[in-house]
């Protein structure tokens, strides 16, 4: 058995599980050489380069900025980024986790590898004694179109943008993010979630399962967005780790790659 350093065992690592969902797949154990490590480290290093901000937008003659990494699990949605109107992926499932609300529902829906994941983190979370319920994962284009203008009406535009993104600018559009909450937090989606157990755990937790909390305290001028301690968005085991222990949002993480 060769000795490995820390970069190698990260290498091969990533290899099976960070680019779950990509076009990367795990290596059996007894074909994993160093020369095989030194590759993934190359893999993942072209992964992060081939999804950098500035390598995965097209631009309209209109000034419209397109998303065409649309598939990855580290796809960047923000205000300055949009989905078309048509997108919808085509891999959507219902997680076996519980839900907030009875019946069926396209909101119940994330992407196979999130919702993969995220059986795997309320399974954590019930382990600890945390009881946790999911609240909002995928919506449509259509959707959002419908949750952004009822916000505006009562709040107006400006601040309805605060917290909520306009159609074709939702992460939820992805599949990837989902919404959480507890009976403590009444099953509310507000900033006082973080405050509870619930919302600390998840805080502390999330990223062992591929998730990060997307839009953190005081990361507004990064993200768009204010504090959403209940929104969870998946980006692979490794990268939630380094965006978690890094304090940074997906925009400053991925843009390093540029």
């Amino acid at each position: 058995m060769p000795s490995f350093t820390r970069k190698s065992i990260i290498s091969i690592f990533l290899l099976g599980s960070v680019l779950t969902g990509t076009a990367f797949t795990p290596l059996p154990i007894n074909q994993v050489l160093h020369p095989t490590a030194s590759a993934a480290t190359s893999s993942f290093s072209q992964f992060l380069k081939d999804n950098a901000p500035s390598r995965t937008i097209t631009t309209s003659s209109k000034g419209v900025a397109t998303i065409t990494n649309l598939s990855s699990t580290v796809v960047l949605v923000n205000k300055k980024r949009n989905l078309p109107s048509t997108y919808k992926p085509t891999d959507l499932v219902v997680p076996n986790i519980p839900f907030s609300f009875s019946g069926s529902s396209p909101k119940k829906q994330m992407r196979k590898v999130a919702a993969t994941a995220i059986e795997k983190l309320f399974a954590a979370a019930k382990k600890d004694g945390i009881d946790l319920k999911a609240v909002s994962g995928y919506r449509s284009y259509a959707t959002q179109k419908s949750i952004f203008e009822r916000n505006a009406s009562i709040k107006g535009e400006t601040v309805a943008n605060k917290t909520s993104a306009r159609p074709g600018q939702s992460e939820h559009q992805t599949g990837l993010a989902m919404d959480i909450s507890s009976a403590s937090a009444g099953y509310d989606l507000q900033q006082s979630f973080g405050d509870t157990k619930e919302g600390k755990w998840l805080k502390d937790n999330a990223h062992k399962y591929g998730f990060i909390i997307r839009y953190g305290k005081d990361q507004e001028k990064s993200t768009g967005y204010a504090y959403e301690p209940w929104h969870v968005r998946y980006v692979g085991v490794y990268i939630a780790g380094e965006i978690t222990s890094q304090k940074l949002t997906l925009e400053q993480y991925l843009e390093r790659a540029n």
